[in-house]
C-alpha cells in the first residue's frame, strides 16, 4: 500500500493534486474543488495535532469494531460520512487551499512518523503512526478519486 511517509508515494499525490483547477468537477460528492482541498487538510490537522477535536464515547466504541475493517479495505466509499468538523459549505479560494494542502502532504514525507503528534484518533481511538499514514492516503486518494485525478 502507497504511504505519504514515502517520497515517491507523496510525490504523486502531489502531482495528482497539481492537476486539480479551479474548475475541475466531482463525479460525486457536493463539495466543488477547492471546498476538497481545503476538506483534506483537517484529517491531516488532527494527525499532526494542529487541530483538536472532542471525542465521543459512543462514537469511539463504533470507532473501534470498525477500525481494521476500513483499514483493511481498498479504499472508502463514495459518500461516506464525514465528521461535521471536517464539511465545507462556505466559499473557499481554491490556490491558498491547494497551496496549504500540498504543504500539509509534503510535511509527510519530510519528517515521516514523527509528523504524527497524536496517538489517538477521535472515532478509531489509539492509532500507530501506520495506520495514520494509511487513513490519510486513503483519504487523499478517495478525493483525488472523486475529481478524477
Amino acid at each position: 500500500m502507497e504511504s505519504l511517509f514515502d517520497k515517491s508515494d507523496n510525490d504523486a499525490i502531489i502531482q495528482r493534486i497539481h492537476s486539480l483547477n479551479s474548475d475541475s468537477k466531482p463525479l460525486w460528492g457536493k463539495m466543488n474543488v477547492a471546498q476538497m482541498l481545503s476538506h483534506c487538510q483537517a484529517p491531516l490537522d488532527v494527525a499532526t495535532g494542529d487541530l483538536q477535536l472532542k471525542s465521543n464515547f459512543i462514537l469511539q466504541l463504533i470507532g473501534k469494531l470498525y477500525k481494521k475493517k476500513i483499514l483493511a479495505a481498498p479504499g472508502f466509499k463514495k459518500n461516506s460520512p464525514t465528521a461535521p468538523d471536517f464539511l465545507r459549505n462556505n466559499p473557499v479560494d481554491f490556490e491558498q487551499a491547494k497551496s496549504e494542502l500540498i504543504a500539509k502532504v509534503l510535511k509527510f514525507s519530510t519528517l515521516g512518523p514523527k509528523v504524527i503528534a497524536n496517538s489517538k484518533h477521535p472515532f478509531f481511538g489509539e492509532m500507530t503512526h501506520e495506520e495514520w499514514d494509511l487513513l490519510q492516503w486513503k483519504h487523499l486518494n478517495h478525493h483525488l478519486n472523486q475529481f478524477g485525478v
